[in-house]
């Protein structure tokens, strides 16, 4: 087992004492970096990109080559668990993602089965061991998945969408199959981050993006409950340390403290939340990670600064703060503006520690 050189990311998560507040960033890998749209271009497309471990090991690294960040995050995709279910992912060219067979069908749904991530995300979970070999011990690597809703989502739409007509039809008319789909792919999210820890992923993070556009009723029946699971189904230890769980509802501010007992370690919040305030409706039960909103990172270092320093004060002394975006970092930001907001939050944050 490799010694960890630095471990600040892990002990934040678990609210230890820090000796400043760790950063890393939601989408950190990715087409605002030169290097990485060059290593696209080789790759032909995302998909081959994503189910290249070698390749996925190359633009994993590329961000932690720039920048003096706290932690490296799976290059990979969450609608890879769907695509291993057998609904035919796609990226149409300027669309975005597809699935070539997405849920309508009753007979479909009741079909639908977990898939083995040790044989049919195979890719990934290879790519989380040659990251973790490469890593060779300077930070921590995160594991993701999408949350069973928003996986859901896509698998029933087809594609992603504004309003999710057919997801709130399928919901509200017909519960029972919504809950279908939910509990085997909440088996599917649970079998594969426990392999990604397994394969050498230090910490895990659940992506709940489309969870915030539910009420707070369809909310706490159709996502939470679900990621609750999750969390409890969860590798706890592994290597000596406990691998810290993070889970993040977009949209989610309004149920702050209904996430925070959901059996997780880290809340991640987005940008319409101030963290303050955050902090002090869950006091000390879990982290917080966030919640810069990316768009700030599109003008000038002067304005990333202050706005890093202002989240910074916000949330206060002590630790139980990962500093990140408040969603992922947009194809258009300039890299020095990440180098100012992590060096702004390495070198500020020591204030608030100790």
């Amino acid at each position: 087992m490799t010694t960890l050189k630095n471990d600040t990311f892990l002990r934040a998560l678990l609210r230890h004492p820090t000796e400043y507040t760790p950063t890393w960033l939601m989408r950190q890998a990715g087409r605002y970096l030169p290097e990485y749209c060059a290593t696209r271009a080789r790759a032909g497309s995302f998909l081959n990109l994503c189910k290249s471990p070698t390749l996925a090991t190359e633009v994993t690294l590329q961000p932690l080559a720039r920048y003096n960040l706290d932690a490296a995050i799976l290059f990979s995709d969450i609608l890879t668990v769907p695509d291993a279910m057998g609904l035919g992912l796609y990226f149409a060219e300027g669309e975005g993602p597809k699935f070539e067979r997405p849920l309508r069908e009753e007979w479909a749904i009741r079909d639908l089965r977990a898939p083995d991530p040790h044989d049919h995300l195979r890719y990934v979970i290879d790519a989380v061991a040659e990251i973790r070999k490469a890593l060779d011990g300077s930070v921590p690597l995160i594991g993701f998945s999408g949350s069973p809703f928003t996986l859901a989502c896509y698998m029933i739409e087809g594609e992603g969408s504004d309003s999710y007509t057919q997801v709130k039809k399928l919901m509200y008319a017909r519960p029972d199959l919504m809950h279908h789909i939910l509990e085997v792919t909440t088996q599917a999210v649970t079998d594969y981050l426990n392999a990604q820890i397994e394969a050498g992923a230090q910490a895990v993070m659940v992506f709940d993006s489309w969870g915030g556009m539910l009420s707070q009723a369809a909310y706490l029946e159709f996502s939470l409950p679900y990621m609750a699971r999750i969390m409890a189904g969860l590798t706890r230890e592994r290597e000596g340390r406990q691998v810290p769980r993070i889970v993040f509802t977009k949209g989610g501010g309004l149920w702050l403290e209904h996430i925070a007992n959901c059996g997780c370690d880290a809340v991640g919040l987005d940008w319409t939340i101030d963290i303050g305030d955050a902090r002090r409706r869950v006091g000390d039960q879990v982290a917080l990670q966030g919640n810069m909103d990316p768009s700030i990172l599109l003008t000038t270092p002067e304005a990333v600064t202050t706005e890093a320093e202002r989240i910074l004060a916000s949330y206060g002394h002590g630790s139980g703060h990962v500093f990140n975006l408040g969603h992922g970092i947009s194809q258009f930001t300039p890299p020095e503006n990440v180098a100012a907001l992590v060096d702004t939050v390495r070198a500020k944050s020591r204030a608030y520690h100790g």
